[in-house]
């Protein structure tokens, strides 16, 4: 089958990892794999660095007609079957060059948030796919009810680990922990995510702040982002030694196995995080909102506690609650693992997409 993935949006980030590694094993499954993105965008290098074929165009709305002309083009090339779009701008004009080709189409939506109703979602989820992938399920009734489609042609494929990749030796954990001045007997309570706003950075720092008198328990955040900002409300909420900020990693693994508990407190948007993922596989007990698809990942009393949205007392509640209660942690992070060995490993996500396309075409 020959594939061909849109992406119109410039950045590197979840979204376009996933469609790499995905394309990366849809190829060793033998299918060819071609991308259209947007000029400038990072994908493009990271993508010919993997071996594949990337054309550059240029997604904005004013270039519509020349884009529309060259995804024809490129579809009749490369002998296109499916076409796969995952933003917005991608969306349109690859479904209508796709339309105008008679080549299937998949639409991926890559966030939990609430789609636009009216026409928007007719056209983008409904005449211009013919089927749709989302990354969490709660977002899967929605997209049906406001499109038309039928429920069995929209599906959660979440983005699954890959436990090959998840490599680190123990001594770096305990050097991690170290260079935190974290100390025997304390609890390290981690969050890993791009800061933004809705990552629920504040409540991580505020529930921080109401603990603050308790000396054995810690607090660290691993990721870029936002960084400066964060740090500054830090300061202010006076939480030096108390929370830590490492910046980006480009090996995490050692941090998220250095710690105790793993928290990720999303407000809004959140797919089924790598992050929480990757914790969970490392037998972490978590904390977690329900946003999303972190509620498909933290299950109440089994893997982890769920707070509300933008609750920092119920996560202060739930960080003393592991605290005391280490048993309970480690049984948390035994479940927690078992989940995403069931779940959630990659192999699955291939699995479930390539039975997608081929269904498209008739094929169990």
């Amino acid at each position: 089958m020959n594939i061909l993935h849109l992406e119109a949006s410039c950045g590197w980030g979840g979204q376009e990892m996933r469609i790499l590694r995905e394309a990366e094993g849809m190829r060793r499954r033998g299918h060819q794999v071609v991308f259209a993105v947007m000029k400038k965008g990072l994908l493009i290098a990271k993508a010919r660095e993997a071996g594949f074929l990337v054309y550059e165009l240029n997604f904005h709305k004013s270039c519509w007609l020349l884009v529309l002309f060259q995804l024809l083009r490129i579809m009749k090339i490369c002998q296109i079957d499916v076409v796969n779009t995952h933003s917005s701008l991608d969306s349109w004009i690859g479904g209508i060059a796709a339309r105008i080709a008679k080549r299937k189409i998949v639409r991926t939506r890559h966030l939990s948030g609430e789609i636009r109703s009216g026409w928007n979602s007719r056209l983008l989820y409904g005449s211009l796919a013919d089927f749709v992938v989302t990354t969490c399920e709660a977002i899967v009734p929605q997209i049906c009810r406001q499109s038309g489609r039928a429920e069995e042609t929209c599906l959660s494929v979440p983005t699954g680990v890959e436990p090959e990749r998840i490599q680190y030796a123990s001594s770096d954990s305990w050097e991690f922990r170290e260079k935190l001045n974290v100390k025997p007997g304390q609890m390290l309570v981690g969050t890993a995510c791009f800061m933004r706003s809705w990552k629920g950075i504040d409540d991580f720092l505020l529930a921080a702040h109401k603990l603050r008198n308790d000396a054995t328990i810690r607090w660290v955040i691993i990721g870029g982002g936002h960084f400066d900002t964060y740090k500054k409300k830090a300061d202010d909420l006076r939480l030096d030694g108390i929370v830590h900020f490492t910046g980006h990693l480009e090996n995490p693994y050692p941090a998220l196995a250095a710690l105790d508990v793993f928290a990720l407190l999303s407000t809004a948007n959140e797919g089924v995080s790598q992050a929480i993922l990757q914790a969970a596989y490392l037998e972490k007990p978590l904390i977690a909102t329900s946003t999303g698809g972190l509620r498909e990942v933290c299950l109440p009393g089994r893997t982890g506690i769920r707070v509300d949205p933008s609750s920092p007392d119920q996560v202060a509640a739930a960080a003393l609650s592991l605290k005391r209660d280490p048993i309970l942690r480690v049984r948390m992070g035994e479940r927690a693992k078992l989940l995403v060995e069931e779940r959630f490993v990659f192999e699955k996500t291939l699995d479930q997409m390539e039975k997608t396309y081929g269904s498209l075409f008739g094929r169990d």
